[in-house]
C-alpha cells in the first residue's frame, strides 16, 4: 500500500432610480451583474461537484462489488462509471463543442481503464500488475493535463496533473483499505478523497468562469 501511495503521491441586486429634487436615474448594472455572476459560478460548482463525487462514488461501489464477488452488482456500478463519465464529458461541451466532450469521455473511460486493472490486480494480490496499472494511470493522466490546459490557460498542466495524480492515488490507497479490512482507515481515506475531488471540480469551475466571463 505504501509503495501505490508513493507511486501516485480542482456562480440581485435590481437597478435603483433615486428620487430627488433634481430628479437623477441611477442604475447599478455592475454591481448587478456581479451578484449574477458569482450565482452562475455557485451554480456550476455545485454541478461539477455533484458530478465528480459520483466517479469517486460509483467506483467505490465497484470496488466493493468486487471484494465480496458479487459479479451482478459490480456490472450495475460500472454502468454508473460509464454514465457518470458521460455526463462529466457533456459539463464541457456548452464551452468547447463536441468533439471535445467526446475527447473528455474518451480520456475518461481510459483513467477508468486504469483504476479497474489496478483494483483486479490488488484482489489477485499481483505487485506487477499493480505497478503495470500505475504507468498507465500515470500516462492517462499527462494526457488529460495535456487536453484540458490546451483547452483552458487557466489550467497549468503541470498542476492538473498533480491534481489528478493525488486523486488516482485515492482509489488505489482506498482499494487496498478495502481489501485488507481496514474500515476505519478507508473511511479516513474517503473524507480526505471527497475533499480533493471537491478541489478538482472548483478547479475546473474557476477555469472556466475566467475563461468564458461572458457565460457566467
Amino acid at each position: 500500500m505504501r509503495k501505490v501511495i508513493h507511486a501516485c503521491s480542482v456562480l440581485m441586486l435590481s437597478v435603483a432610480t433615486v428620487a430627488c429634487a433634481h430628479t437623477t436615474d441611477t442604475p447599478a448594472p455592475v454591481a448587478s451583474s456581479a451578484a449574477g455572476h458569482q450565482a452562475k459560478v455557485a451554480e456550476t460548482k455545485a454541478a461539477l461537484r455533484d458530478l465528480w463525487l459520483g466517479h469517486i462514488l460509483s467506483i467505490r461501489n465497484v470496488a466493493v462489488a468486487t471484494m465480496d464477488k458479487n459479479a451482478a452488482a459490480r456490472s450495475a456500478a460500472e454502468a454508473d462509471v460509464v454514465a457518470n463519465a458521460q455526463q462529466i464529458a457533456r459539463s464541457i461541451e456548452p464551452f468547447y463543442g463536441k468533439p471535445a466532450t467526446d475527447q473528455l469521455f474518451t480520456l475518461l473511460a481510459g483513467h477508468y481503464q486504469g483504476i479497474r486493472e489496478h483494483l483486479d490486480a490488488t484482489v489477485a494480490g499481483s505487485a506487477s500488475q499493480q505497478d503495470s496499472a500505475v504507468k498507465a494511470l500515470t500516462a492517462n493522466a499527462a494526457e488529460i493535463a495535456t487536453f484540458l490546459s490546451g483547452a483552458n490557460p487557466n489550467l497549468p498542466k503541470d498542476t492538473v496533473m498533480g491534481l489528478l495524480m493525488a486523486h488516482a492515488a485515492h482509489h488505489l490507497t482506498q482499494f487496498q483499505q478495502l481489501k485488507d479490512g481496514e474500515y476505519a482507515r478507508e473511511a479516513e481515506t474517503w473524507k480526505g478523497m471527497k475533499q480533493h475531488i471537491y478541489v478538482v471540480a472548483d478547479a475546473l469551475t474557476q477555469a472556466l468562469a475566467a475563461q468564458f466571463p461572458a457565460k457566467f
